[in-house]
């Protein structure tokens, strides 16, 4: 589990784990947080660009399948550090695919985005919509499905390529904190909470019903359940990119009222410019993951969704490994 010390990474972990698999954990530990991994696992400290060091880690654990989540991933920042991005995420699949091949391990799920669709002409997305990403994030992750796909016709690799679109909620103990945070349903309850003075809705002027950015939020425990409905899916198929959304889009407002709902708290909120490189709407077809893994995502709900965020929060006010003070 490259990246398995991140957010969605530690929660597919812990499932993986309770449904009696073996997980091992490599993570640099830049972004992730050793307190989301259970003490019991292997915790390899080590960045996916050092392919003598993966290609270690792959034989000395006898590693059977590789579940690709570490990555840079904020859209903004990419667009400030375009070549940072390059480098970690094409950099980091172009390591491991060549510690993957030197050690024959041949079978990889690659968490990928919706970000490679960029301004779609068709609403919801299906798999075979134009990728044309808009921010260099989505390209980069577009480029590790083309690596992916060049090692599975020369007969190197099975892949399954999930492309998410908005990852939200939490599981239990497992939850949202990147630092710093960028995502809409954290930010928005650190504003009801009090400890942001208000969230900025970047742009209002959009071609959507209420001019906010509209997205498709999957709860965070489904995504896991796909990455691991995944697993049986490389013995029949070669090559498998699939959506992973409910299908259902809500906007920056909407979730913003969804916030005040949950917390019975208000949400500060100004309006600002947009961010370069967001896309006005992004909705998932998700009929082909449905039919290939007999998927079925069961935290449909938006409250349902930034309620199991609002508890975490609650229960770990400054993030992992800093408890709530009142």
């Amino acid at each position: 589990m490259t990246g398995g010390a991140g957010y969605i990474g530690s929660v597919t972990t812990a499932r993986l784990l309770a449904r009696g698999h073996e997980p091992v954990v490599l993570d640099n530990l830049s972004r992730g947080h050793r307190a989301a991994v259970a003490a019991s696992l292997p915790l390899e400290i080590l960045d996916t660009r050092d392919r003598d060091g993966v290609a270690e880690v792959l034989d000395r654990h006898r590693i059977e399948c590789v579940m690709h989540f570490a990555a840079q991933s904020l859209v903004g920042e990419s667009m400030d550090k375009p070549l940072d991005y390059f480098d970690a995420n094409v950099g980091g699949m172009i390591s491991l695919l060549g510690a993957m091949e030197s050690r024959g391990v041949g079978r990889l799920i690659l968490s990928s985005t919706a970000a490679v669709y960029g301004e779609p002409d068709e609403i919801p997305i299906p798999e075979s919509a134009p990728t044309l990403p808009t921010n260099p994030y989505g390209h980069t992750k577009l480029m590790c499905e083309s690596l992916m796909r060049w090692q599975s016709r020369g007969g190197r690799l099975s892949f399954v390529s999930l492309r998410y679109f908005n990852a939200a909620g939490a599981a239990g103990a497992l939850g949202e904190d990147h630092r710093p945070e960028t995502h809409l349903i954290p930010l928005a309850l650190q504003a009801a909470s009090g400890r942001r003075p208000e969230i900025v809705v970047y742009g209002d002027d959009y071609p959507t019903p209420d001019g906010t950015c509209v997205r498709d939020y999957i709860h965070v425990e489904d995504l896991a359940d796909a990455h691991i409905l995944a697993l049986d899916v490389m013995d029949r198929r070669s090559e498998t990119i699939l959506n992973l959304g409910n299908g259902r889009g809500f906007s920056v407002r909407d979730v913003l009222v969804s916030a005040e709902r949950v917390t019975g708290r208000r949400v500060p909120a100004r309006v600002g410019p947009r961010r370069p490189g967001d896309p006005a709407v992004l909705v998932a077809s998700s009929e082909k993951a449905r039919e290939v893994l007999r998927w079925n995502p069961r935290r449909a709900d938006l409250d349902e969704i930034v309620a199991s965020a609002w508890r975490w929060m609650k229960d770990r006010a400054g993030g992992y490994g800093v408890p709530a003070t009142g």
